[in-house]
């Protein structure tokens, strides 16, 4: 079981590189701080790792890989529907604006790292605890082919897919273009799991960064019933324990969002039509 030592209640404000391998007592309070009971006892105790997080399928795959590895970590929400995620502070760990981003105080040397883009957190992740990212360079080339198609094809194309499918649905060409798109996709995943038990073979951060956004393009059409390798595999992922935990995290915060017609409309107006901010 994993305890939350402390309830969230707003954000952290310890973003910057410099600061932080220092706890910030004044915002400690506004953290939540998981522990997995399975973590192995050390003569010295791991400290917490930032997680800068709102739940989404991006934000699901470092959660589900913490709670596979067993670190203690600190959830930092970061509200994208309010814009939160433009904070010059959060800039300097992310300069994407994009969530998520870490910030571990025990990183290489002991010195602390921040690390942007959820891939190379997973990577970043899986050299440090040496779990579900192999060190034999054939069984890491599989993996990473199948992470990167879920970053460059699965992630964006079933992002667009649901936001013309939602928020545009009279634009038959786009609705049709990225739905077909996904479908195709899809395709791709069923047959590799035809072959294999998970994407590359052993369960591993690429199956992580699938999950989510299989997950998200379920509700399209009962589209999983054309492939029914990739519902199998989605069914034995969310009965894994530490993934079932991982997608539950900060459920409230996108209830909340999702039950408020006010905070969908601030978060429509913040989140689409984007131009670079010089």
């Amino acid at each position: 079981m994993l305890k939350a030592k402390a309830a969230v209640t707003g954000r952290a404000k310890r973003a910057s590189r410099a600061a932080a391998a220092k706890p910030n007592k004044k915002n400690k309070s506004k953290q939540s701080t998981r522990l997995s009971s399975r973590s192995p006892a050390k003569s010295k105790k791991a400290r917490p790792i930032a997680l800068y997080y709102w739940p989404t399928p991006n934000g699901w795959k470092i959660t589900i890989m913490l709670e596979e590895c067993g670190l203690p970590y600190e959830i930092v929400p970061v509200n994208i529907g309010k814009g939160e995620q433009f904070e010059p502070d959060f800039l300097k760990i992310a300069p994407n604006n994009r969530m998520p981003a870490i910030v571990d105080p025990d990183g290489p040397g002991g010195r602390a790292i921040s690390v942007f883009e959820s891939g190379a957190i997973l990577q970043y992740l899986g050299r440090k605890t040496g779990k579900f990212y192999p060190a034999d360079e054939r069984k890491r080339v599989a993996v990473e082919e199948w992470l990167f198609w879920q970053m460059a094809g699965l992630g964006p194309m079933a992002g667009q897919a649901n936001h013309f499918r939602t928020y545009a649905k009279d634009n038959e060409y786009g609705v049709k273009r990225y739905t077909d798109e996904v479908h195709r996709l899809l395709g791709v995943m069923n047959r590799q799991l035809s072959r294999k038990k998970f994407l590359a073979g052993d369960y591993s951060i690429a199956d992580m960064a699938c999950i989510g956004w299989v997950i998200a393009v379920a509700r399209i059409d009962n589209i999983l019933d054309e492939f029914p390798n990739v519902k199998t595999w989605m069914e034995k992922m969310r009965s894994r324990p530490a993934v079932s935990r991982g997608l539950a995290i900060g459920r409230e915060l996108r209830e909340q969002q999702a039950n408020d017609p006010k905070a969908q409309e601030l978060a429509r107006k913040i989140l689409f039509g984007q131009r670079a901010r010089t």
